[in-house]
């Protein structure tokens, strides 16, 4: 439940704190009984640091699965690859020392981010629509779909020029 449970461990379950599937099916058979729509929150740009997929990539370069997140290695002083920052604040790198590069995520360093140029990634993530189309959801709400794409060279962001220390962001509208 960390960022209220987009840190997704397994994008085919329900977290236990909101009951079970045969809870959901109860539920998606009720609402359409009542001509209800069944929306589902859908999580395709990043993971938990906890799922299968991430703890199974950092074992190291050669890892069934380390394509599947963005990896770097350190830019040349040691610090993150580039200057990208977290939604929520301080660097999009976080360095893991088991496998001795930096993973990117867009929000917090437990919501690694999945490297969407990875055809597999691509592959699970339809697939995971296509099982949650068939157990009755109506539509999906993508999260964060505006991180859907990366800088393929992973350069440094430019400074922004409305910026000055100090001076809150809404300053500069007014």
């Amino acid at each position: 439940m960390v960022d209220f449970g987009h840190d997704i461990s397994d994008h085919t379950g329900i977290d236990p704190i909101f009951g079970t599937l045969d809870d959901f099916e109860r539920l998606v058979e009720a609402a359409h009984s009542k001509g209800l729509k069944i929306i589902l929150d859908f999580v395709p740009c990043h993971t938990s640091d906890q799922h299968p997929c991430l703890l199974d990539s950092r074992r190291g370069h050669d890892a069934e699965k380390r394509g599947w997140h963005i990896w770097r290695d350190a830019a040349e002083d040691g610090g993150p690859p580039n200057n990208w920052l977290s939604e929520f604040g301080g660097p999009a790198w976080t360095f893991d020392p088991a496998s001795g590069q930096h993973y990117s995520h867009a929000h917090l360093r437990e919501q690694p981010e999945l490297n969407r140029r990875n055809a597999q990634v691509r592959a699970a993530m339809t697939e995971i629509m296509r099982l949650w189309f068939d157990r009755g959801v109506d539509g999906l709400r993508i999260d964060a779909v505006d991180q859907i794409g990366k800088d393929a060279l992973f350069r440094d962001n430019p400074p922004n020029p409305d910026w000055h220390a100090g001076r809150p962001s809404s300053e500069r509208y007014l």
